[in-house]
């Protein structure tokens, strides 16, 4: 059997070019790198996840306020005929049917996220509602409080759906015809 001989080329240390060519392990490699462009990339991936589910649930919201804002007059006019209504007997079908739709609506206002912003007796809040309107003060409503809420305003996850137009209680200011002529 004939011996067989190997030639060995001459041992070298790869050149910084070389060395970026071949996969080694060693730390400033190329296989280092690709582990670390892999971990940025997944890094980023997850970002990018996570952005979308954002912008998707922005999306959802914005679609859904649209709709609750549409459907705001229709619930309104119906509460004004519930209170319409509300002097029939409890036994009345009429009126034990708009029970029924008035705390079906409440519930689906309720699950929507959707919360009044005037309440009468309240203090008036400039950055929810609108004044259309003043009364003098009194003991029911003390000064720069809501006196009568004309139409309800709505908040929807924190961000004003519509402001409330409101009546608030003011101080009548000193008679300046008064003073002017003495």
């Amino acid at each position: 059997m004939p011996e067989e001989t190997t030639e060995s080329a001459p041992t070298q240390r790869p050149g910084p070019e070389e060395a970026a060519k071949t996969p080694t392990g060693a730390p400033g490699t190329p296989s280092e790198d690709w582990a670390t462009r892999y971990k940025y990339l997944l890094a980023d991936f997850d970002n990018f996840r996570r952005r979308v589910e954002r912008d998707r649930e922005a999306i959802s919201r914005q679609a859904r306020a649209g709709l609750v804002r549409e459907l705001l007059p229709i619930i309104e006019a119906f509460r004004v005929a519930h209170e319409a209504l509300a002097h029939l007997p409890a036994s009345d079908p009429t009126r034990k049917g708009l029970d029924l739709l008035d705390h079906e609506w409440t519930t689906f206002l309720k699950h929507e996220g959707v919360e009044p912003v005037a309440t009468v007796g309240k203090p008036f809040r400039a950055d929810e509602a609108e004044a259309v309107g003043q009364v003098p003060v009194n003991e029911d409503h003390p000064e720069g409080t809501v006196a009568e809420v004309v139409q309800q305003g709505y908040r929807f996850f924190g961000g004003l759906l519509r402001p409330a137009k409101v009546i608030v209680a003011r101080a009548q200011p000193p008679d300046t015809e008064a003073v002017a002529t003495e």
